[in-house]
């Protein structure tokens, strides 16, 4: 392998680009696929999760792989595009060994793995030869946290089934990585794991990855952290979802939860439970951008500039008279973030705002909303109740969410594409 280094990290090559030999991109490491053998043989290296469009996680040989760079990682053009499936016989390197417990042979002391590195063989074969272990308890001259990289045959333990094994590692090789790819990663992981990672994971990270998983693996995830900690997520999550994943609850789980919730987070969640699912106001989020009519061009753009904000609710703000918190004042109109960049920063809000077009009402159906969004050419409107107070607004992702199938999550997240069995892939995998 031409510019293959002599030892590779492998939690060091999570979300690295995979680029064909014309320098294309292809998709990004997701995971290293390896098979453990009999002690003290070292795990055979058989390749690399590649995610490519559509998220799809595909299997690229590591006999196919010419290049492993610090950033990038060059094959040889050749990959089947059948979905990626893990067989029993086989171990994903950093979704199923990082953060294990495992223990020195020679004295039976107990350390976390902290990472697994690679080398290749002569025969061009790749095997896990080292590991890097943290200390989990102080002995004599060794400190408790200290770091340090072992062979393979020195510690045992990969092999058994482990309760509680933690996340961090995990966590951390793919701490740069967007909720909604992270989310495909936690789906596809055993229960026990995916329990482990959703442990693991902030408040605030843990929403963003809930609010894109299948309703299934919510319901089952908010299950097993324990209701106090199920409550702070739910705070941390947008009113919509929250409430979407709640109206899957049975009833005396559901007001459990809201209860435990802080009330000004419950008020807007209980408010959307008691609109049809498939109406403006089931559909609706409770915290778009508002601004007060005497605002500035300036400071609207400064509050849709905001990175966390979804980027159809960044399209535009409402101008309401306060209170500005749903629901709020007299709701006045809209302002297209186009408009406001052809404003000069001190103009006020209410002498460009457009009055001229029907808000939504909350009873709307699924249906209409989506013809308004359509007929107009928006990606969200304004949600506003009978006597003028704006109450949310409906986004397309949410229509499109609502229109699609049910499992249109399952059926994206376990999408595979036509494609032939792959006889390089099959003779390095069989041989497992």
């Amino acid at each position: 392998m031409s510019g293959a280094p002599t030892r590779v990290f492998i939690a060091r090559l999570a979300g690295i680009a995979v680029f064909d030999p014309a320098g294309d991109q292809v998709g990004r490491v997701r995971d290293v696929v390896v098979a453990l053998r009999l002690a003290p043989r070292p795990p055979r290296v058989l390749g690399l999760v590649v995610e490519v469009a559509s998220r799809r996680a595909v299997f690229l040989p590591i006999t196919r792989v010419t290049v492993i760079e610090a950033d990038a990682i060059i094959f040889d053009g050749r990959l089947n595009v059948r979905r990626f499936q893990k067989r029993g016989s086989e171990t994903l390197a950093i979704a199923e060994m990082l953060d294990r417990t495992v223990r020195f042979r020679d004295d039976g002391e107990q350390v976390s793995v902290v990472d697994v590195a690679m080398e290749p063989t002569r025969t061009r074969d790749w095997h896990v030869t080292k590991v890097a272990v943290r200390r989990r308890t102080g002995r004599g001259l060794r400190k408790r946290g200290e770091s340090l990289v072992v062979d393979w045959d020195a510690v045992e333990g990969f092999s058994a089934v482990e309760h509680g094994q933690g996340a961090a590692g995990l966590i951390a090789a793919f701490e740069r990585m967007k909720p909604a790819d992270l989310a495909n990663i936690v789906h596809e992981l055993p229960e026990k794991r995916r329990t482990e990672v959703a442990v693991a994971l902030d408040d605030e990270r843990l929403a963003d990855v809930l609010e894109e998983l299948p309703e299934d693996d919510q319901v089952e995830i908010l299950g097993k952290l324990g209701v106090e900690r199920a409550a702070d997520v739910l705070e941390a999550m947008g009113p919509d979802d929250a409430a979407d994943l709640l109206g899957e609850l049975p009833t005396e789980q559901r007001e459990r939860l809201l209860t435990l919730m802080e009330p000004q987070d419950a008020a807007p969640v209980r408010r959307l439970l008691t609109y049809a699912d498939q109406s403006a106001g089931g559909l609706m989020t409770t915290d778009p951008v508002i601004v007060a009519p005497d605002a500035t061009v300036a400071e609207a753009l400064a509050l849709i500039r905001n990175p966390d904000l979804n980027p159809a609710l960044a399209a535009q703000v409402y101008v309401c008279r306060p209170p500005t918190a749903t629901p709020t004042g007299r709701y006045l109109g809209t302002v297209h973030f186009q408009r406001l960049l052809r404003e000069p920063p001190p103009t006020l809000v209410s002498g460009i705002v457009d009055a001229e077009l029907d808000p939504l009402r909350p009873t709307m159906s699924l249906e209409a909303v989506a013809m308004f969004l359509a007929t107009y050419n928006l990606v969200a409107g304004a949600v506003v109740d009978e006597t003028g107070h704006l109450l949310g607004s409906v986004t397309i992702d949410d229509v499109l969410d609502h229109l699609l199938p049910e499992d249109w999550r399952e059926t994206a997240m376990e999408a595979s594409a036509e494609g032939s069995a792959d006889p390089e892939e099959e003779a390095l995998r069989g041989t497992t």
